[in-house]
């Protein structure tokens, strides 16, 4: 039976040259950590390397998946801490009686002016449905101190939801929601990127999500 040869001393790598080798490879992990890794697990870019690569908005869903997650998980448990023993007594007041007094007489009425012909209000709207569990995201692209109309509703049951924005190396979450069926007001831009909206369907049933969006912005972009 044929045995390997062992290798010679001469054959065999030197100190310096594995020293140089473990450095090297340390070198590769670390920018990778930095570029890859921080920015798509964490939504972490120091380098601006993954907003370039698109890893970062995939890090700033993920983080806000795990938030949300969390919150559900949280309210769980308060609501099974908090269910009450017995419900509390209704109060009546008794309706103290008062003397009649003769109704005065109707005041005359002044013709109101003409309405002037309303503005459209809303420049676009998105309709779509989701399935138990799933979410989408819908962004406007918005210089800073823009300011944008919205108003959503929720068909068929309340959803969460996560306003907030990215742009340039900046991020900011602007307010959350869990279990809202709708909800409408402005959105000031904090500044120039893309602000929106990220909303997941929690129910046991399909809902459809009415979205409408007017004011100062360029577009309307659906993300995910």
């Amino acid at each position: 039976m044929y045995n390997t040869d062992m290798p010679s001393r001469e054959e065999l790598p030197s100190t310096g040259k594995l020293i140089r080798s473990t450095i090297i490879a340390a070198i590769v992990a670390l920018v990778l950590l930095v570029t890859v890794v921080m920015p798509a697990e964490y939504a972490l870019d120091p380098t601006g390397a993954g907003r370039l690569l698109g890893l970062t908005e995939m890090g700033e869903i993920k983080e806000q998946l795990a938030d949300e997650a969390a919150a559900d998980e949280t309210a769980q448990m308060v609501a099974v801490k908090s269910s009450p023993d017995q419900e509390a007594p209704e109060v009546t007041e008794p309706v103290a009686e008062t003397a009649s007094t003769p109704e005065p007489e109707p005041a005359p009425v002044e013709e109101a002016p003409a309405a002037e012909p309303a503005q459209p209000q809303w420049q676009d709207e998105v309709r779509v449905v989701l399935t138990p569990g799933e979410g989408t995201e819908f962004k406007l692209t918005m210089d800073q101190g823009a300011v944008a109309r919205f108003s959503w509703v929720s068909e068929g049951g309340p959803i969460n939801y996560d306003t907030h924005g990215n742009g340039g190396g900046q991020s900011i979450s602007y307010e959350k929601g869990r279990g809202v069926p709708q909800d409408e007001g402005e959105l000031e831009a904090a500044f120039t990127g893309k602000h929106g909206w990220f909303f997941r369907n929690r129910n046991d049933n399909d809902i459809t999500l009415v979205l409408r969006t007017g004011g100062d912005y360029g577009q309307l972009q659906k993300v995910l």
